[in-house]
């Protein structure tokens, strides 16, 4: 395999570049460089912002620099080979699709996007479906572990709108998630800080903690079963993991949690191939970037959760 070194460059950031995260920025720029080894060289300080330190999330501005510093990269590129019913389950998965979006009721298990040990997500796989498209990007991101409504931009000016409908909450997002105990009706607006650290097994997670960023999340009761609630929720602000610490910060975690819950209590439980995590983005609603015009889309079930519902409701 064949090896070359990435010199210092620099690249001043101009006006149609701005608005969009560095990771992604770097992804289409530097497309022989693997994703894993971006963020390993973002996190270590090998690719810097204005002589400095940043994180993959930093959105990019507008005469901001960009410094890579010597890196050894493969210039073998990795190659996607997808089985037939990886195409089929996407594409029959897509929700809406026209000239400007792409809103995907995203599977269980998929990430949205590959790096440190996942070789390719979703938006890798349909970069290879939609080989066609010369642009096309995440518009926002969902766990793994959680399925439903994700949005990918095929125009870089309709992802830059949709980024800017985020950050004004002109975008409605509402989940589904099936909880332990009983979720009180008193608690309708949950306002805690979230802050990301390493846990005792250096493992990444999110904790409530006085010095995080502002968090808001919205609760509804849909029905009470004999130990679990299902709920309705609405992430006012849109942080990591948000709704999981929200709910498990309460005492009742969202079912088979393996990170915020206590899946040792929940063996009795787990079924054969459905201990899924119960969480699942069900409706989105915004007004079109390019058409103006109001949409409203219901990501359906799956079967495993479906399944999971009709298990507990007996219990």
């Amino acid at each position: 395999m064949n090896n070359k070194e990435l010199l210092k460059k620099s690249i001043i950031i101009q006006k149609n570049m701005s608005g969009q995260r560095i990771d992604n920025f770097l992804f289409k720029n530097f497309k022989k460089l693997p994703k894993s080894m971006i963020y390993r060289s973002i996190r270590i300080g090998k690719i810097k912002i204005n002589k400095k330190k940043t994180k993959p999330f930093y959105k990019l501005k507008i005469n901001d620099c960009i410094t890579t510093y010597s890196i050894k990269i493969d210039v073998k590129k990795k190659k996607i080979h997808l089985k037939k019913s990886i195409i089929n389950l996407f594409l029959k998965n897509i929700l809406l699709e026209d000239k400007y979006l792409i809103i995907f009721n995203k599977p269980y298990g998929f990430a949205v996007h590959g790096g440190s040990g996942i070789n390719y997500g979703v938006i890798e796989i349909f970069r290879k479906i939609r080989q066609e498209l010369t642009f096309l990007e995440l518009v926002h991101r969902i766990d793994k572990d959680t399925s439903g409504i994700l949005i990918l931009a095929k125009k870089r000016s309709i992802l830059k709108k949709m980024h800017e409908n985020l950050r004004k909450k002109k975008i409605y997002k509402e989940y589904l998630a099936l909880i332990h105990g009983h979720w009180s009706n008193k608690n309708k607006i949950i306002n805690l800080p979230l802050l990301k650290r390493k846990d005792v097994t250096k493992k990444k997670k999110v904790y409530v903690h006085e010095n995080g960023k502002p968090s808001q999340t919205k609760f509804k009761v849909k029905k009470y079963f004999n130990n679990t609630t299902l709920i309705s929720v609405i992430p006012v602000t849109g942080r990591t993991h948000q709704i999981r610490v929200h709910t498990s910060q309460f005492g009742h975690p969202i079912v088979f949690d393996k990170k915020y819950g206590n899946i040792k209590q929940e063996k009795k439980y787990i079924l054969k191939r459905n201990n899924r995590l119960l969480l699942h983005s069900y409706k989105i609603s915004f007004i079109h970037p390019k058409e103006k015009t109001k949409i409203f889309i219901t990501a359906p079930l799956d079967k495993k959760f479906k399944y999971c519902l009709k298990y507990f409701s007996k219990k």
